[in-house]
This record gives structure tokens, C-alpha cells and sequence, in this order.
């Protein structure tokens, strides 16, 4: 039997109605709200294999010859190691995520009939050992090389999650049934496993073949909190580093993947208490496992791939759940960045994206369920290759059109072209993008009206610069400049049409699509407000770019104002005498002042202590969504209109930042390596003496070399050398300042005799160089 045949089918509501003790009791606060974690259903058993299913490995594999004939020699003590047939292994469903799943059931919203018992926790073993007598135990067994007190505290410990639960229990006789405590001692768990792979070998191996007997027995009904608690100790386990350790490791990852969703929510509350340097050797270890799995230096040393395809699924759902608990704690434990696997970068991402499109969460794996662990490098590629795939889409079916009308086919056509003047730029951008809006998925080629040349990629450029330059300058009125912050936000005025807003999203658009790096400035509440939602929804009376906004994103735009409601929420004071403030808010509009009620009759009602939380935050919702709906709303549509796939969906609010913008980080010794010359040798005293100056540069300095010669201070996805920057030769006197060609990043410099005069005149020229520092 197949091991498809022997997968039960995913349970209906009521294996998602498990509560949790204390949800049944209704002793305990209510649960802070998580982000869904979806598991999928039982046909991903497919998994990675992408063909015929295999048998599920055994843990066997993982023991020497000597380990099993030790085992055979002492099956009369309690730790002997037991080598399970095949049929005693649970065979569990693979599980992964799927980002376009956007509700879960509730187990709060079953009723109370269909929440099974859950059967009371059995007595737990009396605890052997304190801390304390652990630590002298361990001095002691290194000073006399007698381990045994060591090695009967490993062998009693990791022989049930009942011992487990006895060893690092805060209290035995106390439950612990919340999801804010785990009751254990993690100062005790991590002095145990710091002291285990110091200890010699015959401890290291009892403890695993501890785990193999605990992870084998066979558990019927719900998880208690005690196996919840066994689980979460053993996962941080230093053992599972070592990839002899993979197969026990997998049927761990497997039986903690398939809980249910209330055993997950506490599990991902425990992990994001963890110190900051374990939790990042949990993430580091499970990447570290999906990658060897994928790429084995020693391919022998695990079950071929088909009959483990459960592996990956597993510990990708692991994953989640880890990265789940870093979105919970301002800040993070770890950046967004750590959960990235940089092994996907050399995979097929493709076949993985298109997987994903075509069986979603229910028949493959596919690593684009798990999106955060993709890098941004390899998403811009899916991104890339998905636009590639639609431009050609789209030429072909003009070209198609065209002929079927008996029409002579013209290579213009498969273009979007633009023809503007310099005069009239903004206007003629929009004409223009209005007219062929059903070309604006195709390659972009600009032509200015009364200049020659063909765009090789240098006009396009230039015409994003200057139409930026000129849109977001503060005349114009659109966009706001917070000094503060240096950043621009939608101006609040109202307007009869709002179709320049719509040219901005489609500009951004574009710039993703034809992967060109804007010098744009927008706080990343935009970007979150962007993928909100990341699929243009079909109702189109359906709200888009309304996004849950809090004091943290008014701080990136308004910082003094989003200071100003803190003091007004830790305030210690009667608010309503000494603030004397309504819900109602004031807002300049062209020397006009006017009121807007944050809520009906809003004007008569008070802020006081007991309402203030609210009044912080209908404020802070109707500066950053509500005042700025109809701007923001067109805005939306117009990046949407050129960007719409579902690879927006595997993306986060920063990764689209550094799409449009690129990466602030500057890595200036890549950029040498990569930097071509025209007229000078790289050994040229000319250049030794820029790069040695260059280098030499503060950040500031350094960020404003960069926007001169390219027009921005950001580098793009692929780093320093996706900038193609050229220094060339200009054969002009040493008196002369350094010329940018921006639309190029073309750097002229001068030849000239030493290291100081260089030096000025590159300050000089960086520093007071005007907008994007165009020729």
C-alpha cells in the first residue's frame, strides 16, 4: 500500500475544533490574534518528488551497526533503541502554506458540541534534578571521568515527554494552559543541551535513541499542553545539527507540522519568548536541513528523495510557524531577511511558481507556499520571467490580430512606445499611457518629439527621472515632503480627477516591470498599503489600499505628530481637562481650514483616559487611509494595472520597496570590482586615486556619489553589479568639475595629477550637483 493510500483525509471542523484548555474553561484572557498558518490538504503528498510515491523512511538508517547490536544486547533497559516496521511509523499529511488563503475557522466560533473533551493530564514523574545539581554533576563527571550520574539524568530525561516534562517544568503540579508561559525552565533546557555535546558519545547516542522511542509511541486524540511542552524542548535539540541526526529530526518536524491549529497558535506564542540567539539557531538549523535535503554533499547518507517527500513539507511548516512568532514581537527577533534560503536561488523557480499557480495548497509542494523563504533575488527573477512571459503573451497576440485583419505587421507594434515632449512631459505621459492602456505590458520604449536616437535603454531612463522629478516636486502639489522623515505622502486635497495619481502607480509599474530602480522616497505604510490586497479584487466596489495602520507607521512619516499621540496614551493625567479634545481633526486645504468627525457626532464626544486608545487610532486611520482613499485608491489601480500577477503575493511591503527603490545597503568595493572603464586601465594612477578616495568616503558622501552618476543613492536587487557603472576618460582640463551621464551611470572624470585636486573636485561636484544631477 502506497503511502498516499495510507493518509487519512484531512479533518473537517472537527479536528479544527480542538480548544485549547483554558478557551473551554474560560479562565484565560483572550488569545492574541495570529496571522493564519494554513496546512494543506492530504493530496501534497506529492511533496518535492514531482513523480511516483515511495515508502515513509525509517528512523533505523540513523543507527550504526554498533549502535544495533548494542540495542540487541540491552533490550531489557528502558532507553534500548527500537527499529519500528514500517507500519508502526505514523504516516502523517504533509502540510504547507498557502498565502492566498486568507480566513481560518475559529474554534472560539464552534459551538461548545463540537469542541471534543479533551482527557485530563496524567501525573507527570517526580523531578529528578535541579539546575544546580545537574552543573555539579557535569564539574564532577570532567574532573573524575566517571559520567554515569551525567549519563542516568540523559537516559531518564529524553525516555518520554512525561520525564521531559519532569526534568524542565517550572512546576509539576501546575498546567501551565497558557499560551504566554510555557511553564518550563529554559535556562535549565539550555544548560542541558549546552553540556550534551561535550559529553561523550554513549550520552549523545542515549538521548537520541530516547527521542526515537518517545517520537514512536503511537498518540491518540488531542495533544495535551505536556506533549505541546515536549515537543517545543526537544526541536531546540543542538543534535539536530549534524545530518546523522536528519531522519529523527524529519519525524519530529513531521508530528509537530501536523498538529492542530490551537496546538500551533500556543507553540508559535512559546517560540517568540525564546532569547534571540535561539530562536535564530532553530531558523538557521531548519534552513540549513531543507538545503542538505535538496543538495546532499553525501547523497548515501539519506532515504532517496521519493520516499521522503515529506521532509521538506515538514520543516517548511516548522518554519512557518517560527516565522509567524518573529511578526508577533516589535522588533523582530531576527530580520525578515534570516528566514531566507539562498540553496532556492539555484532551483527551478519557475516549475515552482508554476506549480503553484496550477494545484495552489492541494495537490503539490511548492516553495512559493512558504514565500518568506525565498530570497528577494530570486523572487525579482519569478517576477522578471513572469513579465517576460507576459510581454511576449501580449506582442504575440497583437502580432496575431494584426495579420488575422490582413494588416502588414510593424515591429512598433510589440512595443509600448512613448512619444512625449520635454515641454509638456506630464501631460504627454499621460495622454499617452491613457491611449494604450492595453499596451502598457509591453516593453517600454520612450522617444523624446524633435530629438533622434533610438532608446537603448537610456531614454526610458531619463524619462522616468525627469517625469519623477517633475511630479514630485512640491509646486506640483501631489506629494508632500516630510523633512523629518525625508519622505513624500499623498497630499489630502480633494480634486476632480485624480488620474496624476493613477500615473504615479502605473509609472512605479513599470519601473518593477521593465526593472529599471526609481529615486522615489515613500515610507513603508505605501507598501503595505500596495498589497492591500496583492490581487486587484473583481468587485471593484470592494475597498483596496486600506491596510491596519498604527502609530509605528505615522512615526515614518509624521514623527513628531506620532510622538505627540504617545505622550497623549501614557499620559498620567484627566486627558478630558487637560487636552480638552473631540474625536474631530482639523486639516488645511488651500488656506481653508477644515474639521472631519473621526466617528458620528464626533465633535460632542470628548477624548478622556477611557477613550483615548480609540481616538490614537481613528486618527492615525484617517490620516493614513481615510483622508487619502480616492488618491491612494487610483494610485493603486495604476500599479496594479501593470503589475498584476500572482508572484505580488509571495512579496512583503519591504521586498516591493527595494523593488521600485533598491537596497539602501552600498557595498563600494563590489561596485569597483564590477565597474567598467572607457579610456582608463583600472591600474591608472587616475583611478587608484578614486577608489582610494571613494572608499574613504562617509555613507552620506559615498550614498551621493552614487545618485549623481545614476540618479539614485539605492542599488538595485541584483547588487552593485546590476548597475553596469562606467568610469570614463574626459579629455578636458584638470580644472574641471566631474560630469555624470545618469541615463548611462556614466561617471566622466577628468585626468587629473593628484589624489587631493581629485578629491575636491569630486566633493564639489557630488555635493552641489541639482534634482538628479542630469547633463
Amino acid at each position: 500500500m502506497s503511502e498516499a493510500d495510507r493518509v487519512p483525509s484531512p479533518a473537517a471542523p472537527p479536528a479544527a475544533a480542538v480548544a485549547a484548555p483554558e478557551e473551554r474553561k474560560g479562565k484565560e484572557p483572550e488569545r492574541e490574534k495570529l496571522p493564519p498558518i494554513v496546512s494543506a490538504g492530504a493530496g501534497a503528498t506529492a511533496a518535492l518528488d514531482r513523480g511516483s510515491k515511495g515508502q515513509t523512511s525509517t528512523f533505523s538508517s540513523v543507527v550504526s551497526v554498533s549502535q544495533k547490536k548494542d540495542a540487541a544486547e540491552n533490550r531489557s533497559s528502558p532507553a534500548h533503541l527500537a527499529f519500528p516496521n514500517i507500519k508502526n511509523v505514523r504516516d502523517l499529511p504533509p502540510v504547507c502554506l498557502d498565502v492566498r488563503q486568507k480566513q481560518r475557522i475559529s474554534t472560539d466560533a464552534l459551538p461548545s458540541e463540537m469542541k471534543a473533551p479533551v482527557p485530563p493530564e496524567p501525573a507527570l514523574p517526580i523531578q529528578p534534578k535541579t539546575m544546580k545539581d545537574f552543573q555539579e554533576d557535569v564539574e564532577k563527571a570532567k574532573s573524575s571521568g566517571d559520567w554515569k550520574a551525567v549519563h542516568d539524568f540523559y537516559l531518564t530525561t529524553f525516555d518520554s515527554f512525561p520525564e521531559l516534562n519532569a526534568a524542565f517544568k517550572k512546576d509539576t503540579t501546575t498546567s501551565f494552559n497558557t499560551i504566554e508561559d510555557s511553564g518550563i525552565n529554559a535556562k535549565f533546557v539550555n544548560t542541558v543541551y549546552d553540556a550534551l555535546l561535550n559529553t561523550p558519545q554513549d550520552i549523545q547516542k542515549t538521548v537520541l535513541k530516547g527521542i526515537i522511542n518517545s517520537l514512536l509511541r503511537e498518540w491518540k486524540g488531542p495533544r495535551t499542553k505536556d506533549d505541546l511542552r515536549a515537543y517545543f524542548i526537544l526541536l531546540q535539540n543542538p543534535q539536530f545539527n549534524n545530518t546523522s541526526t536528519y531522519v529523527i529530526y524529519a519525524h519530529l518536524l513531521r508530528q509537530i507540522a501536523t498538529l492542530v491549529e490551537a496546538d500551533h497558535h500556543f507553540l508559535v506564542h512559546w517560540f517568540k519568548k525564546l532569547s534571540q540567539k535561539r530562536f535564530k539557531q532553530l531558523v538557521e538549523r531548519l534552513l540549513q536541513f531543507i538545503s542538505l535535503r535538496l543538495f546532499p554533499a553525501k547523497p548515501e547518507e539519506f532515504p532517496p528523495l521519493t520516499k521522503c517527500s515529506w521532509w521538506i513539507p515538514s520543516a517548511s511548516k516548522v518554519l512557518a510557524l517560527l516565522n509567524t512568532a518573529n511578526s508577533l514581537v516589535h522588533p523582530p527577533l531576527i530580520p525578515y531577511t534570516d528566514f531566507y534560503n539562498s540553496t532556492l536561488d539555484h532551483i527551478d523557480l519557475m516549475e515552482e511558481y508554476h506549480t503553484w499557480q496550477s494545484f495552489g495548497n492541494s495537490h503539490r509542494f511548492s516553495f512559493c507556499q512558504y514565500p518568506f523563504v525565498i530570497s528577494i533575488a530570486a523572487k525579482k527573477i519569478i517576477i522578471q520571467r513572469d513579465s517576460e512571459q507576459q510581454m511576449i503573451s501580449i506582442a504575440r497576440q497583437s502580432l496575431v490580430d494584426k495579420v488575422s485583419r490582413r494588416q502588414r505587421p510593424d515591429m512598433n507594434m510589440l512595443f509600448l512606445n512613448m512619444k512625449v515632449r520635454r515641454t509638456h512631459l506630464v501631460s504627454d505621459s499621460l495622454d499617452e499611457l491613457t491611449r494604450k492602456r492595453a499596451d502598457l505590458k509591453k516593453k517600454l520604449k520612450v522617444t523624446f518629439v524633435g530629438e533622434a536616437g533610438l532608446d537603448m535603454g537610456g531614454l526610458t531612463k531619463e524619462w522616468f527621472l525627469l517625469l519623477i522629478r517633475q511630479i514630485f516636486h512640491p509646486d506640483y502639489g501631489m506629494f508632500t515632503y516630510h523633512k523629518d522623515s525625508h519622505c513624500h505622502w499623498f497630499s489630502s486635497f480633494k480634486c476632480d480627477n485624480y488620474s496624476e495619481f493613477r500615473l504615479v502607480g502605473i509609472l512605479m509599474g513599470l519601473a518593477v516591470y521593465n526593472s529599471i530602480t526609481l529615486d522615489i522616497r515613500f515610507p513603508p505604510c505605501c507598501y503595505k498599503k500596495l498589497l492591500s490586497p496583492p490581487i486587484v479584487p473583481s468587485d471593484q466596489n470592494t475597498p483596496v489600499g486600506i491596510c491596519s495602520v498604527s502609530t509605528d507607521d505615522l512615526c515614518q512619516i509624521m514623527p513628531e505628530l506620532a510622538h505627540g499621540l504617545s505622550e497623549l496614551l501614557s499620559y498620567e493625567g484627566n486627558v478630558e481637562e487637560d487636552f480638552y479634545s473631540t474625536f474631530q481633526v482639523f486639516q488645511e486645504e488651500f488656506g481653508i481650514i477644515k474639521s472631519y468627525n473621526l466617528k458620528p457626532g464626533g465633535d460632542k464626544i470628548p477624548v478622556t483616559n477611557q477613550n483615548r486608545k480609540e481616538y490614537v487610532q481613528l486618527y492615525v486611520d484617517f490620516l493614513l487611509n481615510k483622508s487619502i482613499y480616492k488618491q491612494f485608491a487610483a494610485f493603486y489601480y495604476g500599479f496594479h494595472s501593470v503589475c498584476a500577477s500572482n508572484a505580488l503575493m509571495l512579496l512583503r511591503p519591504e521586498e516591493v520597496e527595494i523593488l521600485v527603490c533598491g537596497s539602501p545597503e552600498l557595498d563600494m568595493h563590489a561596485l569597483q570590482r564590477s565597474t567598467q572603464y572607457d579610456g582608463y586601465a583600472k591600474t591608472d594612477l587616475t583611478i587608484r586615486y578614486f577608489w582610494d578616495v571613494v572608499l574613504g568616503f562617509p555613507l552620506d558622501l559615498q550614498k551621493k556619489l552614487l545618485h549623481f552618476t545614476t540618479g539614485s543613492d539605492r542599488v538595485p536587487v541584483g547588487g552593485m553589479a546590476d548597475l553596469n557603472f562606467k568610469i570614463s576618460k574626459n579629455e578636458t582640463s584638470t580644472n574641471w568639475l566631474p560630469v555624470a551621464h545618469t541615463c548611462f551611470n556614466q561617471l566622466c572624470l577628468p585626468p587629473y595629477k593628484s589624489k587631493k585636486d581629485l578629491k575636491q573636485k569630486l566633493i564639489i561636484g557630488i555635493s552641489n550637483s541639482e534634482g538628479f544631477g542630469l547633463e
